[in-house]
């Protein structure tokens, strides 16, 4: 099977307009398999790509320009008696407090009443994982403000995507240790809550930058710069061909 990863936008909060929202889309064949977040600019880049919405979402986090989009899904999914129930969203369980409070406990969520914000979906709470559509995925923590709020997404052997983060150099001896490519919040300067590219340059051996394309940065001309210091930074609608993923646990065969 072919594999791949579609970026739909790759800016920070400030540039999302500009840059399109942080989040791209697990292809295999071609197809949207998995959606990786869901801002607003996201899911109309999603839509503009592939003429539909996502049936499949994994959400990092719940900060805006990453979940506003989830509210314009929950009503084209809840009025659409085909899709009502079956939209998945994988959400590690320190995110599902947050995404509960900030856009599903909101009272009425639709004018008609008798409708619950999750109505629309099949939630699927993960903790180190989850099956979907016959591959595993795994689950980890970043650094992203509090403890256990935001995490990360591999696709063994194949990818690694690392959400809004510091660096996380243990992690990721542990979890990109098969060659995956690593997609990574970079912005040209960090701050508490996000990487910057002396913080990778510092914390990550050359084999690991190696792997590495940046994504959520802050203009166009931080990411010419990063190029320049000989990093692969991505752009909107950048696909890039990811390796055939490991066998899932389970799979390997034997007895």
């Amino acid at each position: 099977m072919t594999w791949s990863l579609r970026f739909l936008g790759v800016g920070n909060s400030q540039s999302a307009v500009t840059l399109g929202a942080s989040s791209a889309v697990v292809e295999r064949e071609g197809e949207p398999l998995l959606m990786i977040d869901c801002g607003q600019e996201a899911l109309t880049a999603f839509e503009g790509f592939y003429r539909a919405l996502p049936d499949a979402l994994f959400i990092t986090h719940v900060h805006m320009d990453h979940v506003a989009g989830l509210e314009r899904l929950f009503f084209a999914t809840y009025f659409d008696p085909a899709r009502r129930g079956k939209v998945r969203l994988y959400v590690p369980v320190g995110v599902l407090p947050h995404l509960q409070a900030r856009l599903a406990d909101y009272p009425g969520v639709v004018a008609e009443g008798d409708a619950n914000w999750w109505d629309a979906f099949q939630l699927v709470p993960v903790t180190r994982g989850f099956w979907h559509a016959g591959q595993w995925y795994d689950v980890f923590p970043v650094r992203h403000h509090l403890p256990d709020t935001a995490f990360a997404l591999r696709l063994p052997g194949s990818l690694v995507w690392t959400g809004d983060t510091r660096p996380v150099p243990e992690m990721l001896a542990k979890f990109a240790g098969a060659g995956e490519i690593v997609a990574h919040d970079c912005a040209l300067h960090g701050n508490p809550s996000h990487s910057g590219l002396d913080d990778l340059e510092r914390e990550y051996p050359p084999g690991l930058l190696s792997r590495c394309v940046l994504y959520h940065y802050a203009s166009p001309a931080d990411a010419d710069t990063m190029r320049a210091r000989g990093h692969r930074v991505a752009r909107p609608g950048d696909v890039l061909a990811l390796a055939e993923p490991l066998p899932s646990p389970g799979l390997q065969g034997g007895s």
